[in-house]
């Protein structure tokens, strides 16, 4: 009998406690129930807004959901900030136009939101902010203007060397102390694929690498430095500043190898040391004091392809950049002064299709068949014989970025 009556209160005791277990569920459901019913979390779009500074221009954004109240809040999704891609350009004189110009292309093609960095002279900074607040609407880049600045010290001899103000990138890591990683272009240069592309080259970097540059020359009969120079440069044919990517970071703490001392100095102690040692020695200004850097220390150089910094020496006397015929132009240079005169026709047509081109999809869409037909008017240059090259990737480019259903860019 007392072992039925035991099996009795076992049972009652197993029963109370499933009770006690069933009620508890039901007051949790009916608690976040009252938070929202049967809401499950999804992820936020993505938004991004950058910070003033001097001349600061608007960021892009695009709101997320509205945050829940209550304890929905426990389910909400972090959502990380698309990252910023940093730009830096340097314009002295009559060089506006033509900045504004490689902005834009970098602006058109690109994904991920853009920070410019632009160094100018103190009587451009209006003109730069009212045109670039007036794209203000695109809500896809934020730039800051800075002023022309040297070490005090030697101001005068930094911003005589080679063209006004071309040296103040040799600064840009001690300017920007904030910024990891940085693309410095020159203004003369025409993006014709997403910035986002040749960004994406910082994870190729292996771990002693810093910065990346294109070869000066791909033909060495006609290389500059490899016949003219008085100084040491990179590789065989030396490299092309024109289009530089930077990670800022391991420039600021590395300690780099040079002929001027056995002590190892770092990127703020080198430059003036440099300077003295071969002014007398150097054409092309900071582009050769970089050449001599990256001679002692190699093994610090990403080398990327000439597509990625193309420039009349690859086609005037006969095309020289295999990768650019193969793929086309991702980046095209106008150094020489071609995009403002009759010398390289080719290169004249690209930059007045961008130049005149505005944001409207259909305006994008519709320069390539005017801009084909100009560039056929070119064939009697050696460059112009080769056009397709300029619109290969341009092509592309325009497809992926305009030609895709709106919500899938």
């Amino acid at each position: 009998m007392r072992r039925y009556l035991r099996i009795v209160v076992l049972c009652l005791a197993c029963g109370f406690c499933s009770l006690l277990y069933a009620f508890s569920q039901l007051a949790v459901s009916l608690e976040e129930g009252a938070g929202g019913g049967g809401w499950k979390p999804q992820a936020a779009a993505a938004s991004w807004l950058a910070g003033g500074g001097r001349g600061a221009g608007k960021g892009a954004g695009g709101a997320g959901p509205a945050a829940r109240p209550g304890r929905l809040d426990r389910y909400s999704l972090k959502i990380e900030p698309l990252e910023k891609m940093h730009l830096a350009v340097v314009a002295c004189g009559e060089r506006l136009e033509e900045t504004l110009t490689m902005l834009k292309s970098a602006i058109i093609f690109s994904v991920k939101p853009l920070q410019f960095h632009i160094f100018a002279e103190d009587q451009l900074h209006d003109s730069f902010k009212a045109r670039l607040d007036s794209w203000s609407f695109l809500q896809t880049f934020n730039y800051t203007l800075y002023p022309i600045t040297f070490p005090s010290e030697n101001a005068a001899e930094w911003k005589k060397l080679f063209k006004p103000c071309a040296s103040q990138r040799l600064f840009l890591p001690l300017i920007l102390k904030e910024v990891d990683s940085l693309l410095y272009v020159d203004t003369d240069i025409l993006f014709l694929r997403a910035v986002d592309d040749i960004w994406s080259l910082l994870k190729k970097f292996n771990s002693t690498q810093i910065a990346a540059m294109a070869p000066e020359h791909e033909e060495p009969r006609i290389g500059w430095y490899n016949r003219f120079a008085r100084h040491p440069y990179y590789g065989n044919t030396g490299v092309n500043s024109g289009v530089m990517l930077m990670n800022m970071t391991r420039m600021r703490r590395k300690y780099f190898k040079n002929d001027m001392t056995t002590v190892q100095l770092k990127w703020g102690d080198i430059l003036m040391p440099l300077l003295k040692k071969y002014k007398l020695n150097i054409t092309w200004g900071d582009q050769d004091l970089l050449n001599i850097m990256f001679f002692h220390n190699p093994e610090s150089l990403f080398v990327f392809p000439c597509q990625w910094n193309y420039r009349p020496d690859h086609c005037i006397y006969g095309s020289n950049c295999q990768e650019a015929e193969e793929e086309g132009i991702f980046i095209l240079h106008g150094n020489r002064g071609v995009y403002h005169d009759d010398k390289q026709p080719a290169f004249r047509a690209v930059y007045e299709a961008l130049r005149n081109c505005s944001f409207e999809d259909n305006n994008i869409r519709s320069l390539l068949k005017p801009l084909e037909l100009e560039l056929q008017k070119t064939v009697h240059t050696y460059c112009g014989k080769i056009y397709k090259i300029f619109i290969k990737q341009l092509t592309k480019s325009i497809r992926d970025r305009y030609d895709r259903p709106r919500k899938e860019r």
